[in-house]
C-alpha cells in the first residue's frame, strides 16, 4: 500500500487522513497514511521510508501553519535522503492562522477538512 503518495498526520486528523486515503483509492490514488503518533520523539525513520517509496508527502494536522508542528515534519524530509525521492514538492494541509474557534462551523472553515486533503492529494498527483 502507498504506492503514490504519503499522508503523514496524527491526532484527531487520522481518521480524516484514513477517510481521504479511501477515497482517493476510489480515484486510482494509493495513499499511504502515516500515523507518527508522538512528536517527541518523532519516527523519523518510518516517515523516510515512505516518502522515499512513494515520492510525494502530504502533512496534515490542525495546528496553525505558521511554527506549526508540520513544518518540522517538512525540514525533516528536506533534511533527508527522501529529498532527492520527491517527485513534488512537500505539501502542508494544517489549520489556519487563526484561533481555533469554538463554534463547531466556524471550526470547520479552520482545521482541515475531508475535502481540502482530497484536493492538496489530486494536485500533488496530477
Amino acid at each position: 500500500m502507498g504506492r503514490d503518495l504519503s499522508i503523514i498526520t496524527y491526532g484527531r486528523m487520522v481518521p480524516r487522513c484514513l477517510e481521504a486515503a479511501g477515497k482517493l483509492a476510489e480515484e486510482g490514488i494509493d495513499a499511504e497514511v502515516i500515523d507518527i503518533r508522538t512528536l517527541v520523539p518523532l519516527d523519523k525513520a518510518c516517515i523516510i521510508a515512505s516518502v522515499k517509496k512513494t515520492g510525494r508527502a502530504i502533512i496534515v494536522h490542525e495546528a496553525c501553519q505558521t511554527a506549526g508542528y508540520g513544518a518540522e515534519i517538512a525540514a525533516v524530509i528536506a533534511d533527508s535522503e527522501a529529498f532527492f525521492h520527491l517527485d513534488a514538492p512537500i505539501r502542508r494541509v494544517e489549520g489556519l492562522d487563526v484561533p481555533i474557534p469554538y463554534n463547531p462551523g466556524l471550526e470547520a472553515n479552520v482545521v482541515p477538512t475531508l475535502e481540502k486533503i482530497i484536493a492538496a492529494a489530486g494536485d500533488l498527483v496530477h
